[in-house]
């Protein structure tokens, strides 16, 4: 009897369920590509139509989702897989909400916003309540599941209303702002009601009220929960930064076990006492840190996820959900509860804005937009809609209806901002981002660009002059400006967020942490009411100007501090160490969207200023035109700090005198646009000299001049009295007091004052802030200019 081997029959059949299996996957996959191909495609295909990103995922997830061929051969164990995703990318969308909300809220309310918001919510919820009974959304009749319904309808989606206004270029508008902040509140009022239901209720056994034992359980859990996401995870977070500096890899041990604390936290209360994920995360990251290196990480990825991924994959998944099949489109009660909770969300919001805006002083054009935009609904909501026919709340039908209504609320967005647009060109018709016509009680925000530690102690006495009273709070963004050459690349690493690098170089990381230590020491110790960021621009020489100009323009500064090409020693002599930023300079001259200032630092950089003793005696020279008015409109601030005290020298034309101008020079002083400017500088000299001059705060004298000459020699005259000149640069202004002068000099970007008050041969200790005036660009054009319309 022959031994044989004997090999197991493999049969066919199973074989070709495996082959049938990696069909499907590869299917689905194709599907899944196609998806988020084609929402792309049809961004950019809407973009010119001013269609948010949002309508091109939901059509294409609803067409592809409800094509019979995609319908048919999409596998249920895909589907599941997808609805996976997509309760795990609510949960981290509802996290990434809660962090976007600042937890100082709580303490500092903003007046406007929250009576907007509140009466918004109350009124849509009173309609609300009123309204869905009749509608017999639920199976069973309940005033549990009304309350619930009308919370939901009340309620804002901010994160999709940032979204929008961001894509419609008003996110930098006083209209824009607010609604951003109005709907966060509104958002963060009404989830927080809807989990004080969650908690006294339970949605899963038809709203049966809790038992105390649960209740209190519940109210437990979240209590320890959230202090330990407010007092451990900050605890963690700085650990990790600080054994994580910039520049390099973080390691991944100390990564995942960042990660895997975040996850036990916002784990704990599901956990224990079967609360809801998403409520639990939202309420967890509204108390975490936002700061810090993980932090940033995190969010990065997050919302990178979101764009890429998560957005395309859950209108694809909402589109299997929602059956039109099952749509109940033959009943008129179906079309009914459409119109209705569409009408009720709307006149409840914009009936809502109209009466906190008759109180606030709003325009009713504005309340509206406002009540409209505000009615937006987002994937939270759509998400409960779609729960809710899972949970067997509602019917597939009466799903469908709420999730029509969702999408209906943000269809009209694209009409209402350029409604906001349109008004805003007609009140105004030019965008002036200067000072002089900054209110005095706003918010100065200033970007100060230094070269290295040596423009430190310069910039911090800059701010320390620029705040003015401390009323009025200011917000400095210190910039580093460091040029890209091949040895600087070669440092660069990949950072945390998308697309982002990192700087290894030690003598570059050391050099920006001894700056920002400076600053931050000034900060805590002597500023009050200053609020410092920092910024860095690392780029080529050619390019530089446009990173500071964009800067300039996503933070609405009003002014651009530049240092001077040329750095004065110790012994009076300028090195040439960044003379290659001269141009840099002049193109930030030409193409910045706010006003310029060039500091030329000859002694500045050598004392601490402070509020406690005057110690700087600083001077502006006041001609004629534009630029002269900006230095004007920045000494209004100087002046009324208590370390400077300011003279105004007012150089005015002798017409009487025996040097008589020349016929060219007569002639362009008489010219029309120059009587004008003369005018604008007499009403706004004159508002100045009422304000400070009269009041004893400010010193005045005033210099009969026939000439340029005669300019020059006063100017000369004036070595040695003063620490700080602040002039205007003055362009090509036709004063006879200035005639010729742009012929001979040495540096034109200063201006003709600036560059006598600059140069080698005039003083060694007297600084010079030269001004330029932010020149008009036209009509508003959304984003790319600030406007006020409210």
């Amino acid at each position: 009897m022959h031994e044989t081997d004997t090999e197991p029959v493999k049969d066919p059949r199973c074989t070709q369920v495996t082959v049938m299996k990696v069909a499907n996957i590869a299917v689905n996959m194709l599907i899944f590509i196609i998806t988020i191909a084609l929402c792309n495609v049809l961004h950019m295909l809407l973009r010119p139509y001013s269609q948010p990103r949002i309508i091109s995922e939901a059509i294409v997830g609803f067409f592809l989702s409800n094509l019979p061929f995609i319908r048919n051969n999409f596998s249920a164990d895909a589907n599941m897989a997808l609805g996976y995703v997509a309760e795990f990318g609510m949960i981290c969308h509802m996290f990434v909400t809660g962090l976007q909300i600042d937890p100082a809220i709580f303490t500092r309310l903003p007046v406007r916003e929250v009576k907007v918001a509140c009466t918004g919510l109350l009124l849509t919820f009173l309609l609300a309540i009123f309204v869905t009974p009749f509608l017999h959304l639920s199976y069973v009749k309940s005033l549990e599941f009304d309350v619930f319904v009308s919370l939901i309808l009340c309620g804002t989606a901010s994160p999709l209303l940032t979204r929008i206004i961001n894509d419609l270029k008003i996110g930098k508008s006083d209209i824009g702002r607010f609604l951003i902040s109005t709907a966060v509140i509104s958002d963060l009022i009404s989830i927080l009601l809807f989990t004080i239901g969650y908690i006294f209720f339970d949605p899963v056994n038809s709203f049966a009220i809790r038992t105390i034992g649960d209740i209190l359980l519940m109210v437990g859990v979240l209590v320890i929960q959230t202090i330990l996401a407010a007092k451990c995870i900050p605890l963690l977070m700085r650990w990790v930064d600080s054994n994580n500096p910039p520049g390099k890899l973080m390691k991944g041990s100390h990564l995942i076990v960042a990660c895997a604390s975040l996850v036990l936290v916002c784990s704990l209360s599901p956990l224990i006492a079967r609360f809801n994920m998403m409520l639990s995360v939202f309420l967890a990251g509204i108390v975490m840190p936002r700061d810090g290196r993980l932090s940033k990480l995190l969010i990065g990825k997050v919302k990178y996820f979101f764009g890429l991924l998560f957005f395309p994959a859950f209108m694809f998944w909402v589109g299997f959900e929602v059956d039109f099949s099952g749509f109940d489109g033959g009943n008129i009660l179906t079309w009914v509860s459409i119109f209705a909770l569409f009408f009720t969300i709307l006149v409840g919001k914009v009936v809502g804005c109209l009466v906190s805006g008759a109180m606030l002083g709003f325009h009713w054009q504005d309340s509206v937009a406002s009540g409209l935009l505000l009615s937006i609904k987002g994937h939270f909501h759509i998400f409960m809609a779609i729960l809710a026919k899972h949970r067997n709340i509602i019917s597939p039908s009466d799903s469908v209806v709420m999730v029509i209504v969702d999408f209906l609320t943000f269809i009209y967005a694209p009409m209402v901002v350029k409604n906001i647009i349109e008004r805003a060109r007609k009140r105004s018709p030019t965008q002036q981002m200067a000072l002089q016509w900054l209110n005095p009680s706003s918010e100065l925000r200033m970007i100060l660009c230094i070269h290295g530690p040596e423009n430190i102690q310069s910039a911090i006495n800059l701010m320390e002059i620029s705040q003015g009273p401390i009323g009025p709070k200011m917000m400095v963004y210190v910039n580093d400006m460091i040029e890209l050459t091949n040895v600087t690349a070669s440092t660069l690493a990949r950072g945390e967020g998308v697309d982002t690098m990192a700087i290894t170089d030690n003598g570059i990381v050391e050099m920006r942490e001894t700056i920002t230590n400076k600053i931050n020491s000034y900060v805590e110790d002597h500023s009050e009411g200053i609020e410092v960021k920092r910024l860095l621009t690392l780029c080529p020489l050619a390019t530089m100007h446009h990173d500071i100009c964009a800067l300039a323009e996503d933070f609405s500064a009003s002014m651009i501090i530049l240092p001077f090409h040329k750095n004065q020693q110790a012994n009076g002599t300028f090195n040439t160490s960044y003379l290659e930023f001269r141009s840099v300079n002049r193109k930030v001259l030409r193409h910045a969207p706010c006003s310029i200032g060039i500091l030329v630092d000859r002694g500045l950089g050598s004392i601490q200023l402070s509020r406690s003793t005057k110690c700087m005696n600083a001077a502006v020279i006041f001609i004629a035109g534009k630029d002269d008015r900006e230095a004007l409109a920045y000494a209004s601030r100087v002046a009324q700090h208590p370390g400077v005290k300011l003279t105004i020298i007012r150089f005015l034309l002798d017409t009487n005198g025996n040097n008589v101008p020349s016929r060219i020079t007569r002639a362009r002083a008489n010219k029309t646009e120059y009587e004008e400017e003369l005018k604008q500088d007499d009403e706004f000299f004159a508002e100045f000299y009422d304000r400070h001059v009269a009041s004893g705060h400010v010193a005045y004298m005033e210099k009969y001049l026939s000439n340029s000459g005669e300019t020059y020699s006063t100017i000369k005259s004036l070595e040695g009295e003063y620490n700080l000149f602040i002039v205007g640069r003055g362009g090509r202004v036709n004063s006879t007091l200035t005639a010729g002068m742009n012929d001979w000099e040495a540096c034109p970007e200063l201006g003709p004052i600036g560059d006598i008050l600059s140069a080698i041969d005039f003083s060694v200790t007297a600084s010079v802030l030269i001004i330029q005036q932010h020149k008009l660009r036209g009509k508003l054009q959304g984003l790319h200019e600030e406007f006020s319309i409210m």
